[in-house]
């Protein structure tokens, strides 16, 4: 079945309603993450885990969400999107009642691994049916709105996490995510249509593998980076193995006949452009919001509740301007918000590097959270519409599947390899005097990152969007 003409407005009953099934997707996939980083103390305690294991939590999630999103989005063009994307919200499911029965550390990493199974099915089919839901004049909005309430989600997910703990166990941020996806599923069902590409290429599993594999390895290796003088066995091997799938995956990625990442999306400057400041935006977010809240209960005394709190500002603004950011972006072109959000991010990632035990709540806090909220809303929907409508049409899922691994492969990154380079491990997480010099260069990293991302910015399109054929 080739895909219907799209022609939803986003203003409609049906638009509503298919917003909200996209949103709630991407947004329970996104809250566990956020809720994660304010309930990692309060695991390391209950498991009696080190650093290392309590980002292994993260990263697990993080990189099988990321090794297989690019996968996700071809099986959605080729055997429907509202179908790849239910499945995921069944495995998101079913993995989140494992992850809140976890007996011990280990079995929470691998739980939390499954979980991101069902996130990579779930994200590019979200993106992937509004570009093929949508009316053309209406994508940027959907895209705006879906930007906006999906970053709410996640930002909210903080604050939740806190109240949730404040109930006695860690355990409820994921039984939460059930009902949600009971409500999504009959959503979807009922309101989403069912589209795919006409002639939708071969799978690539070998791609696949060979990309799950790379990052794993490239995982391992940079969360070991502390030990590389030691020259053990284990770091050498992988570092070894990491190489070696890296070079395999660009070798068959040229020479299959039907490659996860199709040579049209290396053709669009402004797709690569919008992936290359993606990286960095996301690879600092993903970096700070990990150590950041950690920060505020270690090193100001904050409660979870109140750690968590500290997200509202940031809720309030992206909620009330991603839609106008992404309808102005679509009018006048996405240089301008992205060269400009990143640099608001990086000025209030460095002014909370300055969190100590006098760090107060309404002086201190909440301005670098509202300075951090309007940097987010003007650079996460222009980066999106850039990265999704840059290329061919007939490439949706491909197009929404490497914007999220772009994402979430930076994220993975940048947590692996800047707690152990700022020399964060053990239980420094319990520490305020073992976590601070870390955290501030953390901070420092992350702020660098954020500047660049808004330096490369200027070589995205400068006065509207570019044009997608088909």
């Amino acid at each position: 079945m080739a895909d219907p003409v799209p022609g939803v407005a986003v203003a409609s009953v049906r638009g509503r309603w298919i917003l909200v099934a996209v949103v709630l997707g991407s947004g329970i996939a996104g809250i566990d993450s956020a809720a994660m980083n304010v309930a990692l103390a309060a695991i390391g305690r209950d498991l009696s885990a080190d650093f290392t294991q309590l980002q292994w939590t993260v990263t697990g999630y993080t990189l099988s969400l990321a090794a297989l999103v690019l996968l996700s989005g071809a099986l959605g063009d080729r055997y429907g999107r509202r179908r790849v994307f239910l499945t995921g919200v069944a495995g998101f499911a079913g993995a989140s009642v494992l992850c809140a029965i976890a007996p011990g550390i280990y079995a929470l990493i691998g739980a939390r691994s499954l979980q991101g199974i069902g996130g990579a099915l779930m994200l590019p089919a979200s993106l992937a049916i509004i570009q093929s839901s949508f009316r053309p004049e209406d994508r940027s909005r959907a895209v705006g709105i879906w930007s906006g309430f999906t970053g709410v989600a996640s930002l909210t997910a903080p604050f939740a996490a806190g109240w949730l703990l404040g109930l006695g166990t860690w355990r409820w941020i994921f039984v939460i995510n059930v009902p949600v996806a009971a409500v999504l599923v009959l959503v979807a069902l009922r309101h989403v249509p069912e589209s795919r590409q006409a002639a939708p290429a071969p799978i690539d599993w070998a791609g696949s593998l060979l990309a799950v594999v790379a990052l794993a390895a490239v995982t391992y290796v940079l969360m070991v980076t502390s030990d590389w003088r030691s020259a053990a066995a284990a770091p050498i091997t992988a570092t070894a193995i990491a190489v070696g799938a890296c070079a395999a995956f660009v070798w068959h990625e040229r020479r299959s006949p039907a490659p996860m990442l199709p040579a049209a999306v290396f053709r669009s400057v402004p797709f690569i452009t919008a992936n290359l400041v993606a990286f960095f935006v996301y690879g600092a977010f993903g970096a700070f919001s990990l150590v950041f809240t950690i920060a505020l209960e270690t090193i100001s005394g904050y409660s979870p509740l109140e750690a968590g709190s500290t997200i509202l500002p940031v809720t309030i603004i992206t909620l009330a301007l991603s839609g106008p950011s992404g309808q102005l972006s679509a009018r006048l072109g996405p240089r301008l918000q992205l060269s400009a959000g990143p640099v608001l991010c990086a000025a209030a990632t460095l002014l909370a590097a300055r969190v100590s035990a006098g760090t107060g709540y309404w002086t201190s806090v909440i301005p670098l959270e509202c300075v951090f909220g309007l940097g987010i809303a003007a650079t996460v929907p222009p980066l999106t519409s850039t990265m999704l409508y840059s290329i061919p049409g007939d490439h949706a899922g491909i197009a929404s599947g490497m914007t999220n691994a772009v994402t979430r492969a930076a994220s993975l990154i940048w947590i692996a390899a800047l707690p152990p380079l700022a020399g964060l491990s053990g239980s420094a997480y319990a520490s305020a005097a073992a976590l601070r010099g870390g955290y501030r260069e953390i901070c420092v990293a992350c702020a660098a990152g954020l500047a660049l991302a808004g330096a490369l910015a200027v070589l995205t399109p400068a006065r509207r969007w570019p044009r997608r054929p088909g």
